[in-house]
């Protein structure tokens, strides 16, 4: 439904309000920060540090479960206060403030406390950001403004590693230096949040039953304005099974994260086929132009064929390349799967985040991407952890393909989910 802030914004040809604009360059900085660290991390941590498979996965799995936990607080925490803009800004600050440390770090357990307090930041912002992106935007432009958000931060990751390579090659020097040169644009994405993304008005809170991720479905008071846009935006109805597919989807979400470890697993794979670190860096900026366009377009398609249909045909997608992973072993062949992969991410970017903001009125919204975010967060630790562990012990291609089987189990589950977008709905009608 449309909000006072959502007409008050101005919006472009594109239908991409101008406060998404904001937080897509500020996800490109932060990509371009992050991603000049994360494709040599792998590396770092097993050349120069000693680390093995296992404690990658631990890494990994820590940082992101930990995080989780705050992306479901901070979510609620955003709905009863009534701001987002806050939490965006304090967690942006914090993982721009501690991403270069790992240029210090002479052990892997060092790492782990600096990738930890880098993904806190990660799970304050992203719950209340999303939100806010639904909240600034009208619903049939949704999916457009995700895929928009989702492709300047893929542009910040063709960049960054771009970056690294940089100062690698063409300056001759080590990796710790490039992790103290992430400071830079993590400078610009705080100036960026403190003068482009405008403060929002307090809005009435309604009630959320955790126990069961159900969210109540309560009238948004927004004005008359808001009231219009309700009666002419198709809203689910009490028996439509809506709050019951909430729950289907975030188990389902579950089930696909099992097997959707850390693609620093696929890092380590190209290195193992051939890649040296200059290569997985250059590669990796490749990987994410394919991501970058493919969000966008993603989006666009999610707005007219549906979240469903999107996320089901991503998950599959997903399943392919990861058994592609696990039956060819040629470098030539191993690159081109990987550029392949980035095609994924706009298949379901874009429509998951979609989805997610249908269920839910506005003062809802924190909240219920809380739970999202939260969900694939904790799913994450023992995916990345069981992923380490099977490769470790029986090897690579039965991790491989143990990921593929959870995504397509994924793709079962989200079938009952049917009726949780009203965009669904109309296509299924």
């Amino acid at each position: 439904m449309s909000t006072p802030l959502a007409s008050h914004e101005a919006s472009n040809p594109a239908h991409i309000p101008k406060t998404v604009i904001a937080l897509g360059l500020v996800s490109f900085f932060t990509d371009l920060s992050s991603e000049m660290i994360y494709p040599l991390l792998p590396l770092f941590l097993s050349s120069t540090l000693g680390a093995g498979a296992f404690a990658l996965g631990l890494i990994e799995g820590i940082a992101e479960a930990t995080a989780s936990a705050l992306k479901i607080t901070s979510g609620y925490l955003a709905d009863k206060l009534g701001k987002k803009k806050p939490f965006v800004l304090a967690g942006y600050s914090l993982s721009s403030a501690v991403r270069p440390l790992i240029g210090l770090a002479t052990s892997w357990p060092v790492v782990l406390i600096l990738r930890f307090m880098d993904r806190v930041g990660k799970g304050i912002r992203t719950s209340p950001r999303d939100a806010l992106i639904a909240e600034v935007t009208r619903p049939e432009f949704r999916g457009r403004a995700y895929g928009f958000h989702r492709a300047m931060d893929h542009a910040g990751a063709v960049f960054g590693p771009l970056a690294a390579v940089l100062v690698l090659k063409g300056f001759g020097l080590p990796l710790r230096v490039v992790f103290f040169l992430s400071a830079l644009p993590g400078i610009l994405v705080v100036l960026i949040l403190i003068l482009f993304v405008p403060k929002e008005r307090k809005k009435e809170t309604v009630a959320i039953n955790p126990s069961n991720f159900v969210i109540s479905r309560q009238k948004e008071h927004c004005g008359e304005a808001g009231e219009e846009a309700e009666r002419k935006t198709p809203q689910p109805q009490a028996d439509d099974g809506s709050s019951g597919s909430f729950g289907l989807f975030l188990l389902a979400i579950i089930a696909f994260t099992l097997g959707n470890s850390t693609d620093a697993f696929l890092l380590l794979r190209l290195n193992m086929a051939g890649v040296e670190a200059a290569g997985v860096a250059i590669l990796w900026s490749a990987f994410h132009v394919v991501k970058m366009a493919s969000a966008y377009l993603g989006g666009r398609l999610s707005d007219s064929l549906g979240q469903k249909f999107m996320i089901i045909t991503g998950w599959g997608y997903y399943a392919a390349i990861y058994l592609l992973f696990a039956i060819l072993d040629g470098k030539r062949s191993l690159t081109a799967v990987f550029l392949l992969y980035g095609l994924y991410f706009g298949l379901t970017e874009p429509a998951e985040r979609s989805w997610v903001a249908s269920f839910a009125p506005a003062p809802l919204r924190g909240k219920a991407f809380g739970y999202y975010h939260g969900v694939v967060g904790l799913a994450s630790l023992p995916a990345s952890l069981i992923f380490g562990l099977v490769w470790q012990g029986l090897g690579y291609q039965y991790a491989f393909i143990m990921g593929a089987g959870f995504a397509l189990l994924g793709c079962g589950l989200i079938q009952a989910a049917a009726k949780g977008s009203s965009r669904d709905r109309e296509n299924n009608a």
